[in-house]
């Protein structure tokens, strides 16, 4: 008993953190792990100090958009004196701008500001190119089968011409198919990616600040709830997902334009649970990620890195929590996003079989929470390409930092803001009389601070004879026309400089617009301006993000239907369009070709029953189980093909006809009956033409040597007679 008190015995799960423990501090001192972290502690050092002038901007503009002063103009107005008023005029043209960026851009379904189509000359797989190639062959070996001869050069190119288009036709449809096939699942993972709420918060970001970044896709470990047996269970999925970065925590490479030109880093803020879901992702290391959450709470090894910048903008959002409470629930961790040369890998320790070239670039992601790397993965995309996409309201050509609304109105907000300190001054030391007071006419004690009605005022003689007035009062000028005209007119000009007119916001718009058409005219006019800011928006995030959503699919998805050769279409500038008059438009051509009989003949019902697809999804209905399929129309039509061709046939089929004779008792024929074939049971359907029956008492008629009867009106009715030795 007391030999096992001396020996400390440990859990298995305190084993299990030792050994952790050691693990993660093995892979920690590796060379080339101490290399990366140098290296991003490098870049970090310099991009940082890169980013102190764009910050001050990022820093006004968002002080703009709140409607507060920067810290040294607030100083001169408080030292000043007078009304601190700010307009909030900035705050007014970047909800403008917004509200109409969001009716265009976060559509879904029909109305989604993206598609995808097929090339027009579709890359299929092989397996539907030699589809197509054997139909080819068997229709040349059809044509051999039915002449018995091979078909000469003219046919043979005759019918490689018509089957080339035949299956040019065959390849665009089923690539066509593929294609919605893929769209359908794009929609649905940027669906479940919170593609919708990251395009939002972007959407309020381009209107803010120089410029927007969004992030995408990213693999992360996420709880889902799904139906098990006989109830609902938390499941573990790894999803891909979509995020606005914050400006201000990314950090470009002082020379770059794009984050595709040269190094990029971002700062990450990470709670106990972002850490612990990270455990399992593809790439990060588990034994360092453990290692952090044994050292969360102290902070060790830096992984509090809080920087100036910080406290400026926790105080201009309205977070005023203490660094010492953000340290406890938080750590920060930088992002690098960089290529390495070869011979530098060599250098910090990697194996010279796996750098084969050591003049060549690597690029490479690596994570770093303080001094410990917590992910380092080389060739993370096939083409380099990080997952950052940019655009800016106005850009500025070879800048990464471009031109928000704030920075496009600045002027003429501090001009209003201005303008609307000096009139409120001014209407107040104007709203009533100024008083001058000859103190050497009051009496001891008498208050001259305050003046109300029906005060009584007590005077008395100077000492030096003074005959002037004891209290003299004065009306100070009103400026407040002209302060108000300068108001106007910067505003007006912020109109101009922001493209986001006043009528735009619900203003009354005076001259073209007191009328529809006229108002009309102004959006039509206004909204060429926002067409150069959705442009950039669909050029720079939506098209590259939905070619590398669509890639992505391709390298890991385990359909095979989904493969084919697509073209991104991202028509954001193009649904600018008004929605009402396309509607108007598309219900006119399909009341055209439904009571159009030519209308009808050139589109057919497969291009009608298209046009009623296309004119149900905009309402919102279920289009399966209002419209057939198109494979169900193609059968429909190939059966009521064959049944009229049938019909045809039967009609066109001669009858069988029988002529039944009729004789007397001594073998003369007295009649004959025109069947139109034999009845089921072997006897005279009765549906022939029955000719004239004899008379049974009549006399039997004559007969001639060839046993034709003699001459007479009843024998020469339906019978041929011979009238000649030539007959």
């Amino acid at each position: 008993m007391a030999l096992a008190q001396l020996i400390p015995v440990q859990s298995s799960s305190a084993m299990e953190v030792e050994a952790s423990r050691a693990a993660a501090a093995m892979e920690q001192i590796n060379p080339v792990i101490q290399g990366l972290a140098a290296h991003v502690r490098t870049r970090w050092e310099a991009a940082q100090t890169a980013k102190q002038i764009p910050e001050q901007r990022l820093l006004q503009c968002l002080r703009q958009r709140n409607g507060e002063y920067d810290p040294d103009v607030l100083s001169q107005i408080k030292k000043m004196g007078g009304s601190e008023i700010f307009m909030m005029l900035t705050s007014t043209k970047c909800r403008g701008a917004s509200s109409w960026l969001r009716d265009t851009l976060l559509g879904s379904g029909s109305d989604k500001p993206w598609t995808i189509d097929s090339t027009a000359i579709p890359d299929l797989p092989p397996n539907v190119a030699d589809m197509a190639e054997d139909i080819l062959k068997q229709a040349v070996q059809m044509i051999m089968q039915t002449t018995g001869e091979m078909p000469n050069e003219q046919v043979v190119r005759s019918e490689w011409e018509r089957m080339r288009d035949e299956t040019m036709r065959m390849l665009k449809d089923e690539a066509e198919k593929r294609v919605d096939r893929m769209e359908t699942k794009m929609e649905d993972q940027l669906q479940e990616g919170h593609f919708r709420d990251a395009m939002s918060a972007f959407i309020d970001d381009i209107v803010t600040y120089p410029t927007a970044i969004m992030k995408g896709p990213v693999a992360r470990k996420r709880k889902s709830l799904q139906w098990q047996g006989k109830g609902l269970v938390p499941v573990e999925n790894i999803v891909l997902e979509w995020e606005r970065v914050d400006p201000f925590m990314c950090y470009p490479s002082p020379w770059a334009s794009s984050p595709h030109d040269g190094y990029f880093l971002e700062r990450h803020r990470l709670t106990r649970e972002d850490i612990q879901n990270l455990i399992g992702v593809e790439g990060y290391s588990e034994p360092a990620l453990r290692s952090i959450l044994d050292n969360f709470q102290s902070g060790g090894g830096g992984m509090h890195n809080m920087i100036s910048i910080d406290q400026e903008v926790s105080t201009a959002i309205g977070k005023y929590t203490a660094e010492t409470e953000r340290m406890k629930d938080v750590v920060d961790a930088l992002q690098l996003w960089d290529s390495v040369q070869g011979k530098l890998l060599i250098e910090w320790g990697m194996a010279a079989s796996d750098v084969p070239d050591v003049d060549k670039m690597y690029p490479c992601e690596v994570w770093l929470i303080g001094s410990t790397v917590i992910k380092a993965v080389l060739n993370y995309d096939p083409l380099a390409r990080k997952p950052y996409y940019t655009a800016s309201y106005e850009k500025v050509p070879g800048a990464f930092w471009g031109n928000g609304v704030a920075d496009l109105v600045r002027d003429c907000q501090s001009m209003c803001n201005a303008a609307a300190r000096a009139l409120s001054n001014n209407m107040g030391i104007s709203s009533g009389p100024q008083v001058g007071i000859n103190v050497s006419r009051l009496p001891a004690g008498e208050s001259i601070t305050q003046m109300y009605p029906w005060k009584i005022w007590q005077f008395q003689n100077s000492d030096y004879q003074d005959a002037s007035q004891p209290i003299t009062f004065f009306q100070p000028p009103s400026n407040a026309n002209e302060l108000m005209g300068v108001f106007e007119k910067f505003q007006t000009l912020a109109d101009e400089y922001s493209g986001i007119p006043r009528y735009m916001t619900g203003d009354n718009a005076a001259g073209a617009g007191r009328t529809a058409s006229g108002l009309s005219m102004l959006i039509s006019n206004a909204s060429k301006s926002i067409k150069s800011v959705i442009s950039a928006i669909d050029q720079g995030v939506l098209t590259p993000l939905l070619v590398r959503l669509y890639q992505h699919n391709l390298r890991y998805s385990q359909d095979p239907d989904l493969i084919g050769d697509v073209n991104i279409v991202a028509k954001g500038a193009m649904s600018l369009v008004a929605k009402e008059s396309a509607a108007v438009r598309r219900t006119e051509f399909l009341q055209l070709v439904l009571t159009n009989q030519i209308a009808q003949g050139i589109v057919g019902p497969l291009g009608t029953a298209e046009l009623l697809r296309q004119h149900a999804s905009m309402l919102d209905m279920n289009i399966d189980k209002i419209v057939p399929s198109t494979e169900t129309l193609q059968a429909q039509q190939q059966q009521a093909a064959q049944q009229q061709q049938a019909a045809m046939e039967a009609s066109m089929q001669p009858e069988m006809e029988q002529i039944e004779f009729q004789k007397d008792e001594f073998g003369a024929v007295i009649g004959a009956v025109k069947m139109k074939g034999p009845s089921p049971n072997g006897q005279s359907s009765g549906g022939g033409l029955r000719l004239p029956q004899p008379n049974p008492n009549a006399k039997p008629p004559m007969l001639q040597p060839d046993g034709q009867v003699a001459g007479g009106r009843d024998g020469s009715l339906m019978v041929n007679q011979v009238t000649g030795g030539n007959g």
